[in-house]
């Protein structure tokens, strides 16, 4: 059996880990940092009522995540202010995906409960991934293994770029 080596994952497991068993939810601590930190907390653009974020552990380069501020699971407890604002949030992500990797389609929605795959089950968000024809191949498959392209860091400079 070969071995695919991802060192950066531990201090992220860590760091959940770490903030599972102090009740802090990832998405509450990103949402709170200042704006200086957006770089290294990957966030992309942030409005009145949600951020966008590059997720950590995506499914394709450019895998984002528009998420509400407020910390909730249930989606009747946003208003109809933050559902448009994070509607529209969604809409720019597609946007500037568009933009920077010319995806042939898209897979938008939330994952409600961890039955439903949510791996932030406690603060919902939507998750908007980018899609190409043929991106996924045997990797999966044979090795329970996904192959990004692109490091996240560089990911973020780009779609940053064409956020603005």
């Amino acid at each position: 059996m070969k071995r695919l080596w991802a060192p950066w994952r531990m201090s992220y497991i860590r760091q959940a880990l770490d903030g599972e068993n102090k009740g802090e939810c990832v998405l509450c601590k990103i949402g709170k940092a200042l704006p200086e930190k957006d770089e290294e907390n990957l966030v992309l653009a942030r409005g009145k009522h949600v951020f966008v974020v590059l997720n950590r552990f995506p499914y394709c380069n450019g895998h984002l995540m528009v998420t509400p501020y407020e910390h909730t699971s249930d989606l009747a407890d946003l208003s109809d202010e933050m559902m448009v604002e994070m509607m529209r949030y969604t809409q720019r992500s597609i946007q500037t995906l568009k933009r920077t990797g010319n995806p042939d389609g898209f897979n938008v929605g939330a994952n409600f409960g961890r039955v439903a795959g949510a791996g932030i089950e406690t603060h919902l968000h939507y998750h908007v991934v980018p899609r190409w024809s043929g991106d996924t191949n045997f990797m999966p498959v044979l090795t329970d293994a996904k192959v990004l392209s692109q490091a996240l860091e560089e990911t973020w400079r780009e779609l940053l770029e064409h956020w603005k």
